[in-house]
């Protein structure tokens, strides 16, 4: 029997506090724009129970379905298996994730948190265009 070994993807781990906003929308956009040997994830350092309704729905109204997303803790292996990070924004710097990371980019993306509807479509249309 031959056994074969699986190439690891390219992949690009979003990382934000909760990971229940920012992060989440950039994973549905990296997973509808990005080639296939690419892989995107996210996670956080405080998840939470659900992602924002309000992100859920202005993904929607762009043709993405992050409704099955799960907010999910940062791992080691995350990082370690992750070709690009990058920090979409930490308004709480006690427990942001760069603080235990090097060699990222940051968008200082605003967090939607407790953010009227159109405030959040805007803070999506800026991680689209990042």
């Amino acid at each position: 029997m031959k056994f074969f070994k699986q190439e690891p993807k390219n992949s690009v781990l979003f990382v934000c506090v909760q990971n229940a906003g920012r992060s989440q929308m950039a994973e549905g956009f990296f997973k509808k724009y990005a080639p296939k040997e690419y892989e995107g994830i996210s996670a956080g350092t405080m998840p939470v129970s659900e992602i924002n309704p309000l992100a859920v729905m202005v993904m929607r109204e762009v043709g993405i379905d992050i409704s099955r997303q799960k907010s999910k803790e940062i791992t080691e292996d995350m990082i370690r298996n992750s070709s690009k990070i990058v920090n979409v924004g930490c308004m709480d710097k006690d427990s942001c994730p760069t603080l235990f990371m090097q060699n990222l980019l940051d968008w200082n993306i605003e967090d939607p948190k407790d953010k009227q509807i159109e405030k959040v479509r805007e803070i999506r249309d800026e991680i689209e265009r990042e």
